[in-house]
């Protein structure tokens, strides 16, 4: 592999850093550096870059840092990280346009000062791109119910179009090209009156701030509700059971590991409560699997994506 280092990148009109701390650019403040974070000026600068860089350097995507763990030691890859460049949101009729770099729940004001309706984006921790790689959702509605089509750019450079088809929209999870950039996408949104909408999202919001550890440094729900499971039986893709339910009755709820914890007021909910290290999360993450699967034969599926070295 070319190595990972400023002399070798192309030129940019963006910023290139060296070994850049991870801990800086995620909710729950740990991990190591990445080997080069690229943070490109426009889709142009990407292209570019994508284009020019060798074929044996690996990428990797990221937004918000919402739902992420990186490892302690940190990420051998150009990391790829889209700014104000990228957060543009725009509306005609009802259709809304987002920047991969904008907030999910700056788009649901946007839409809803337009009288239409994104209102489950308003809670969501993060930014469009990783709504769309993680089919973000809550209060029974997902992205894949409103999403129209993605501007992704490729590994070689080039600007293509993704249909839902493409994405292949899953209970909290989507295909992409391997070292495709989301760039932006396109929801088709029902109406309602701007007043309404604004009013639901505060009630949500006050509903997450009453069952949700939202003062806490976390990456939201931990791990995915158990698929099959549901109030009348085993059925494909139903999530009836909760996460935090069989966390709490495996007597998980508050558990610690190092300066990692469960959190007290949501079980599903890890939490860097004390300098928590990569590896205390995502070993107490793990612990929490072993005792779900002991008690109750669930294997937990995680929800945050862990990714670089140990």
């Amino acid at each position: 592999m070319t190595a990972l280092s400023l002399e070798n990148m192309p030129p940019v009109r963006g910023r290139l850093t060296a070994h850049r701390p991870m801990a800086e650019l995620t909710w729950l403040r740990v991990g190591g550096p990445a080997d080069i974070l690229f943070q490109p000026a426009d889709v142009e600068d990407l292209c570019a870059f994508l284009k020019a860089l060798p074929e044996d350097m690996p990428v990797f995507p990221v937004g918000v840092g919402s739902n992420l763990i990186v490892r302690d030691g940190g990420l051998r890859a150009v990391v790829i990280r889209l700014g104000r460049g990228f957060n543009t949101i725009e509306v005609e009729g009802d259709l809304v346009t987002a920047g991969a770099a904008a907030l999910d729940a700056h788009v649901a004001r946007k839409a809803a000062d337009h009288g239409l309706d994104l209102t489950f984006l308003r809670t969501i921790p993060g930014s469009i791109g990783g709504a769309l790689r993680m089919n973000a959702g809550c209060y029974g509605s997902y992205t894949a119910d409103v999403f129209t089509s993605a501007t992704a750019v490729t590994r070689d450079g080039e600007v293509i179009t993704l249909t839902a088809d493409d994405l292949n929209f899953r209970y909290r999870q989507s295909d992409l090209p391997t070292g495709a950039v989301l760039v932006s996408a396109t929801f088709k949104a029902p109406k309602g009156e701007p007043a309404d909408l604004h009013a639901r999202m505060e009630a949500q919001l006050a509903k997450r701030d009453e069952t949700q550890p939202t003062k806490d440094r976390s990456a939201g729900s931990t791990f995915r509700n158990p698929a099959g499971f549901s109030s009348t039986g085993m059925a494909d893709d139903v999530h009836d059971l909760k996460a935090w339910k069989v966390i709490e009755d495996a007597g998980m709820r508050g558990a610690k590991r190092g300066g990692a914890q469960m959190s007290l007021k949501h079980a599903n909910f890890l939490v860097n409560a004390e300098n928590a290290t990569a590896a205390d999360l995502e070993g107490l993450g793990e612990e929490v699997r072993k005792k779900v699967y002991d008690s109750a034969g669930i294997r937990l599926e995680w929800e945050i994506m862990r990714v670089g070295e140990t």
